[in-house]
């Protein structure tokens, strides 16, 4: 008899209704491939732009998901001892495969990163492509140097609240945006120095605590605040676009000498699992062990309540990192 395993499976582009959680037939391993028991997913606006039919990748049906943690269940090539601790993300999960809104994932073995940890899997389910974002953002987009000074726009999302909590942990000044100053506190509670109240135009109130601007910027929002963002950072700056939040990631008609300031840098980072060191990635997990870092967590859901965690991403009120534990 076929195994069978619960999982959200989406047949067509469409409104959070389309996510239907199902019984369906349990994965098996490929060679290269291992599969993992999920204890938990987060979730990313990018599944969004998926179940919307609007990414530029993907088809359909499909079980979504581009990150999971959990256990090992079966490495057939013997890469990791079963009930190993791991993280996976990327490498085309939920888009060209079936991915992590699952009890089981069958993903290549190359993409799986160990770790130690007795945290709750909650906040371990928050972590991986949250964590793989703010540190390529920050280590391979800027190429920061401690003790500089960032500016993270879009703050409270959860890749920003990841990258202010990085940032602090090498001595950066951190200046934060967001769109309502209710959620100063949210902020300041992962280590923000500076919390700004985003209003499409920010450029001279960082000007005004920085002088010549910020060291280096992550763009989360968008193309349709980046030329702001470029104005806030200083010559030999860098931006690093890293998100579009507003949905907006196309420059019509861009004109170089117009939008880039004189010796502005603009670089982006898209990164997959090995844009996440085990060594970052274990040192992050024992920092929160040991409280000198947090995890921006916001709000968990059970595998039944996918359909009102996408309307939550959706709505932009769920202050952190969604992520949905698997009983």
């Amino acid at each position: 008899m076929t195994a069978t395993m619960r999982a959200v499976q989406i047949d067509h582009p469409g409104p959070p209704e389309v996510l239907q959680l199902r019984d369906v037939q349990r994965p098996v391993a490929a060679p290269g491939n291992v599969i993992i028991r999920v204890k938990a997913f987060g979730l990313n606006r990018s599944e969004l732009h998926f179940r919307r039919g609007v990414a530029s990748t993907g088809d359909f049906p499909r079980i979504p998901g581009i990150e999971a943690t959990g256990v090992i269940d079966h490495a057939p090539g013997g890469e990791f001892e079963p009930g190993a601790q791991v993280m996976t993300m990327m490498g085309g999960m939920g888009r060209s495969f079936d991915g992590g809104y699952a009890e089981f994932v069958s993903v290549p073995a190359s993409q799986v990163i160990p770790f130690t940890s007795d945290l709750p899997w909650s906040m371990l389910g928050a972590v991986p492509e949250m964590l793989q974002t703010a540190y390529g953002s920050i280590a391979v987009g800027l190429e920061a140097v401690d003790g500089q000074s960032i500016l993270i726009r879009g703050g409270t999302s959860s890749v920003g609240l990841a990258a202010a909590v990085l940032a602090k942990r090498r001595g950066m000044t951190v200046i934060s945006t967001t769109r309502s100053g209710a959620r100063f506190d949210l902020l300041r509670s992962v280590g923000v120095d500076h919390p700004l109240v985003d209003t499409g135009e920010v450029a001279a109130d960082v000007r005004k605590l920085l002088g010549d601007g910020v060291d280096g910027a992550i763009e989360l929002v968008g193309v349709n605040v980046m030329r702001d963002t470029l104005r806030s950072t200083r010559q030999g700056g860098t931006v690093c676009f890293t998100g579009m939040l507003s949905d907006d990631w196309i420059i019509p008609e861009f004109y170089p000498m117009d939008w880039l300031p004189n010796g502005v840098r603009l670089t982006a980072y898209s990164g997959e699992a090995e844009g996440l060191p085990t060594a970052v990635l274990q040192d992050y997990l024992d920092a929160l062990a040991e409280g000198s870092a947090v995890v921006p967590l916001g709000h968990v859901y059970q595998m039944g309540e996918i359909v009102q965690a996408h309307r939550d991403l959706e709505a932009n009120t769920v202050g952190g990192k969604a992520v949905v534990v698997v009983d």
